[in-house]
């Protein structure tokens, strides 16, 4: 038997990395199938990066000793180029007291710094970065938010700042492009806004917490169906759906999880699914097809989410809380989470 056909008897395989893992993502490209790119998170300067790739002679999920670098402070966020055809340089971002973007060499020899972008003119020292987002449309463009409540858009081929804008009230947790100039945003003060770099004064509230003061954490645009988004809320088991044509009401609301929610990925080849984990160490997928058509204008009349009551459709369950979760462009039935020191790749 092949390594190749004892690969697709496999439903999961798990790197273990010396120490707790956070941050991670999948490459994209089609000629780099089954890499990860894993950070620490070590309560220290000193942390590190692993490639970590799908050994097909052993048939285990190992990271490449030449390719592991060094990153001051735990990365917020890890994210390959969105470049699937492999026709630019091979890179990889990371965010933490400020944006870094990495190269990695032909035929896999290193990892060098490529650029560190800081857009603090006054100090050698910035507010840190929450979280970023690679524009795929265009990929020299990348968007990062930040605790000073701003949003940078850079031009990573420059090295120089497009935009800078005050996108909330207080921190900026997460950011999400849903098009070429259209980003999104949730945070502290708990709403989900929507920007068009077109019209850089004025931005849209889609969302905002039904509890005053209640920060939403994570946002997931959905690639396949723009009209949707996904938000999570600060220690709340609820994943909250939203149509962007219908502001202010969800239309649905994922209650099935036991403890608060840490991550969300819509799929990145199906517009009605949905992958959600948390701290009650599973990993669900749901159908969200039933909140379509109908409903959304049953929510807009204010029938609200609470009539669309959802099953996951899958259930995974780790050995502890799950902190981080991605699924694959390149392929699109491997999920990936990280709990505890391992990253698993789940087969769905």
């Amino acid at each position: 038997m092949s390594a190749s056909d004892k690969r697709e008897r496999q439903e999961v395989y798990t790197y273990v990395a010396p120490d707790p893992v956070y941050a991670m993502n999948w490459s994209v490209r089609r000629d780099k199938r089954f890499r990860l790119g894993v950070a620490s998170f070590r309560e220290d300067v000193t942390n590190y990066v692993d490639i970590v790739s799908l050994d097909d002679e052993s048939d285990e999920l190992r990271a490449d000793p030449g390719l592991r670098f060094p990153h001051d402070y735990p990365a917020t966020k890890l994210m390959w180029m969105p470049d699937r055809e492999g026709c630019r340089p091979d890179l990889l971002a990371t965010t933490g007291e400020a944006l870094r973007i990495w190269r990695v060499g032909p035929g896999g020899r290193g990892v060098q710094l490529r650029s560190l972008l800081n857009n603090n003119k006054q100090s050698e020292f910035s507010a840190p970065l929450t979280s970023f987002d690679w524009n795929e449309a265009d990929p020299k463009r990348l968007g990062t938010s930040s605790i000073d409540t701003t949003c940078t858009i850079w031009d990573i081929e420059k090295g120089e700042v497009d935009t800078q804008l005050i996108a909330h009230d207080r921190e900026v947790y997460d950011i999400a492009w849903g098009g070429l100039g259209v980003f999104a945003t949730v945070s502290a003060d708990g709403s989900v806004r929507v920007f068009d770099l077109r019209d850089k004064e004025h931005s849209t509230i889609i969302y905002e917490s039904p509890q005053p003061d209640t920060p939403l954490l994570r946002l997931g645009w959905n690639r396949q169906d723009p009209r949707y988004m996904a938000t999570i809320l600060q220690d709340s088991p609820k994943v909250v759906i939203l149509d962007i044509r219908y502001p202010t009401l969800p239309v649905a609301e994922l209650c099935r999880h036991q403890a608060p929610v840490n991550a969300l990925a819509w799929a990145p080849h199906s517009a009605q699914h949905i992958c959600t984990a948390g701290d009650d160490s599973q990993a669900l997928i749901w159908d969200v097809s039933a909140v379509g058509g109908g409903n959304n204008a049953n929510a807009a009349a204010g029938g609200g989410a609470s009539d669309v009551s959802l099953d996951p459709i899958l259930a995974y369950g780790a050995a502890s809380e799950v902190n981080q979760l991605q699924w694959s462009s390149a392929q699109p039935d491997w999920v990936a989470i990280c709990f505890g020191n391992k990253t698993q790749i789940l087969r769905v």
